[in-house]
């Protein structure tokens, strides 16, 4: 069960990574879109994600080092 939930949430965190990353490529290649607007928008958001995630595993980390040994 604790395996799936650390894939669950790798994949999760991989999927939302290449969205963002392919929104990007397509921003920069826009013609219609300012670059500098991209990064301003994007960046803030692709932290907050990435914060999000690390703080799930490193939480569930946690917790399981303090189940006392069976």
């Amino acid at each position: 069960m604790k395996d799936q939930f650390y894939i669950l949430v790798a994949c999760t965190l991989a999927s939302v990574m290449l969205a963002v990353i392919i929104v990007l490529l397509i921003g920069l290649f826009d013609a219609r879109v300012d670059n500098d607007k991209i990064f301003a928008i994007l960046a803030p958001a692709f932290q907050t994600v990435v914060g999000c995630f690390v703080g799930i595993l490193g939480g569930r980390a946690m917790k399981d080092d303090k189940k006392p040994p069976e």
